[in-house]
């Protein structure tokens, strides 16, 4: 699936500098040197892990020259799964290299594990609807217009999709479902019994059909030559809007507020998340943008 896109595309918040929640510079990579196929003698790439990683949190790896630690790349490590979405990646010097090329950066950054970091993003859609239920349509394209819910993060106060890192030997539905209760109905806050009538709402949602939106690398300013962020993407479309229209949407966890929003490409999304949403526009025929394309000017 990776290969079949331009990782130009894939890359270009990789290359974020100063990289998040630091002065650290990243070294400056030319468009044209990003591959790693591209010789590059002199690339020089700074190093960082962030304290919060060094310090040896739950969700994170020693340092790759620890004694004792000594990670199985490319298959399951016990409950951490190394495998990547997109394959095989090489490991150069006892390091997992990004196979997306270069970033200017070596370490970790913030991110806890070597090689491959897995998300799950679970997209929650409705279509938009009038007062007397009925969909409403945008007023160029004709097209019905679709609703998500999304968060406004914490960190960088970018809209994004609800979703946050699968935990080890954790299943991707358990992680989607878990996530959305955490980041979109603060369910880490709720009374016992608020607790388990969300449950059987959120059973009900994330039992329904759904589709796999996308599966592989992200381009996330957090990744580094030798650590990255990868997710699966799945959306929930609620077509009645009978589920959804009773979850009390509330920020919770790493979000700062919690909302229903108008899908269009004028949304400006955190990492890849437009262009998942773009093809969840795509799956339900939903409007995207008012620009009808090349084909249609004069």
């Amino acid at each position: 699936m990776f290969n079949s896109y331009n990782v130009k595309f894939y890359h270009s918040k990789a290359l974020t500098s100063p990289y998040p929640g630091s002065h650290v510079e990243r070294s400056q990579v030319p468009e044209d040197k990003v591959g790693w196929l591209t010789e590059w003698k002199d690339y020089n790439p700074v190093e960082y892990t962030a304290k919060s990683v060094l310090s040896g949190p739950s969700w994170a790896d020693p340092q790759i020259n620890d004694e004792g630690f000594s990670p199985k790349f490319n298959e399951r490590d016990g409950e951490v799964e190394r495998k990547s979405l997109n394959g095989l990646y090489v490991v150069e010097n006892g390091r997992p290299r990004n196979p997306a090329g270069r970033t200017g950066l070596t370490g970790r950054g913030l991110l806890g594990r070597w090689g491959p970091n897995h998300a799950a993003d679970p997209i929650i859609t409705r279509w938009k609807r009038d007062g007397s239920g009925n969909k409403v349509a945008h007023p160029v394209t004709g097209k019905n217009i679709l609703q998500f819910v999304a968060i406004k993060r914490r960190d960088c106060g970018e809209w994004a999709i609800p979703g946050g890192m699968v935990d080890p030997g954790e299943k991707i539905s358990a992680t989607l479902r878990r996530e959305f209760g955490e980041e979109a109905l603060n369910s880490l806050q709720k009374s016992p019994e608020e607790k388990e009538k969300l449950e059987k709402q959120l059973q009900k949602l994330f039992s329904q059909e759904h589709f796999v939106v996308y599966r592989g690398y992200v381009d996330d300013p957090r990744n580094t030559d030798n650590a990255w962020m990868e997710t699966e993407a799945v959306n929930y479309h609620d077509e009645t809007g009978e589920t959804m229209d009773n979850l009390p949407l509330e920020a919770g966890d790493d979000a700062g507020v919690v909302k229903w929003i108008d899908i269009s490409e004028k949304l400006e999304l955190y990492a890849s998340h437009s262009y998942f949403i773009k093809l969840v526009t795509e799956k339900w025929g939903a409007h995207w943008s008012e620009d009808p394309g090349p084909e249609c000017h004069e």
